[in-house]
């Protein structure tokens, strides 16, 4: 028996699967927070405060760069 997600996943295997999307979204989870940690404490100036008060767009461009990277890198993981 399988289910239709696209492509078939057999029913033994799908708790499985599960649990590994959630290893991985955790992993993931905690490289953004840790890139976001050493961003934050390898600048001289708060990354919040130039955000959001002074509107820095090319920080913010930075971030969001860095954000994008871990991601490919997380999602190319899970692939295998």
């Amino acid at each position: 028996m399988a289910i239709m997600l696209g492509f078939l996943i057999p029913m033994g295997q799908l708790p499985e699967l599960i649990v590994s999307t959630l290893a991985f979204s955790a992993i993931g989870l905690l490289l953004f927070a840790l890139a976001f940690w050493i961003m934050e404490k390898a600048s001289p100036f708060s990354i919040r405060k130039e955000i959001e008060d002074d509107q820095n767009t090319a920080l913010a461009i930075v971030m969001g760069s860095i954000i994008i990277g871990i991601a490919l890198i997380v999602a190319a993981a899970v692939h295998g």
